[in-house]
């Protein structure tokens, strides 16, 4: 591809190397890019009369809701790789795309949140997939981050239990049972829904393991509208009593495909540095900022109050920086703690702002 241009290096550069008191410059740097090359958030800057030069801090550059991906390219460069959105919100058809010029901010990006939260007592070790491969499903961006964590993080029997027809029961429970054979502790990873069948298959033919110390399960994603409910608290007990692993030692992971960067709740890593407080938040890494926002105003929440999420990540610097989400979340100390998906009247604030994007 053509020489990276300098917002984007820059960004690239505070992934690799983060400086927290150069963010507010990089971010404005790189949303200024972003408004010479993307015509839709060119159009809603003019329409606001925002001047990236004028701009105070990176929280006045303006946001863009998820659901304008379902509607526009939003990318500085001609895409070489499109991830798509699930297209459970808001019915088959509408699927999110996010456009991406190359993969390697989103690749820098992954790797150092990952280790920290799930990883912070080892380099590598077994780990079971239940997230299909990237080569199976090139369009999903989980399928890349996990594909990559396989490749250099897992050892020995490692590998993806999820393929064509579904989750492949057989090998699975003959891994689990190799780890506890072995005293091999495993990393089990996968999406709520799909760890939830295999405690329900697991449960339902009467087999229960106690996989070895150390051993760690990461979930992410939670119903979004399919066929079933899943509690997570539910499903904490589940993985103790069905699989030996205990709560401290169970992470969810918070991404989207509109994101090229992720967010972890705290209990392994807190676990590992000796650290007390609220662990089952989310924490970005240091190139993002969130903020809860009134759904109507879209004006920041104090402490405590329930709106819905806005990320910055500068791993966005080829597509949208400022994102605005359909999650809703609660701000605490450490991060922030997600209580589910905003509906109907509370998208209003998400809708007026993607129809001035759009030019509607």
């Amino acid at each position: 591809m053509p020489a990276r241009p300098g917002p984007v290096a820059a960004a690239l550069a505070f992934i690799r190397s983060p400086a927290p008191e150069r963010f507010d410059e990089v971010a404005r740097e790189v949303f200024a890019f972003q408004v010479s090359r993307i015509e839709p958030i060119a159009h809603l800057c003019r329409r606001r009369g925002v001047r990236p030069e004028s701009l105070g801090s990176w929280e006045e550059i303006p946001l863009v809701p998820t659901a304008a991906f379902r509607s526009a390219v939003l990318a500085a460069a001609p895409s070489r790789h499109v991830f798509r959105t699930s297209g459970t919100t808001g019915g088959p058809g509408a699927r999110g795309e996010h456009h991406l010029p190359e993969l390697a901010l989103y690749d820098a990006a992954w790797g150092p949140p990952f280790r920290e939260h799930l990883l912070p007592d080892r380099e590598r070790m077994r780990i079971l997939s239940l997230v299909p491969s990237w080569s199976g499903l090139p369009e999903s961006s989980l399928s890349f981050m996990v594909s990559r964590i396989l490749e250099r993080h897992g050892v020995g029997e490692s590998g993806t239990f999820l393929g064509r027809d579904g989750i492949q029961h057989g090998r699975l429970k003959e891994a689990l049972a190799a780890s506890v054979a072995e005293g091999e502790p495993v990393l089990l990873l996968g999406t709520i829904l799909a760890l939830a069948e295999v405690l329900d298959r697991l449960e339902g033919e009467g087999l229960r393991f106690r996989l070895p110390p150390g051993s760690r399960v990461l979930d992410t994603g939670g119903g979004k509208g399919r066929r079933r409910d899943v509690s997570r608290t539910a499903l904490l007990t589940r993985y103790a009593e069905i699989l030996g692993v205990p709560e401290n030692h169970v992470v969810g992971e918070y991404g989207m495909t509109e994101l090229c960067s992720q967010f972890y709740e705290g209990v392994l890593a807190d676990r590992f540095r000796g650290r007390a407080g609220s662990s089952r938040v989310f924490r970005g890494p240091a190139w993002t900022r969130t903020r809860v926002l009134h759904p109507d105003t879209l004006a920041p929440l104090p402490r405590g109050g329930t709106g819905l999420l806005a990320h910055l990540d500068l791993a966005n610097a080829w597509t949208v920086l400022h994102v605005l989400t359909e999650d809703l979340g609660v701000e605490e100390a450490a991060g922030f703690r997600l209580v589910g998906r905003a509906e109907g009247a509370a998208l209003r604030g998400c809708s007026l702002t993607t129809e001035e994007l759009l030019g509607e």
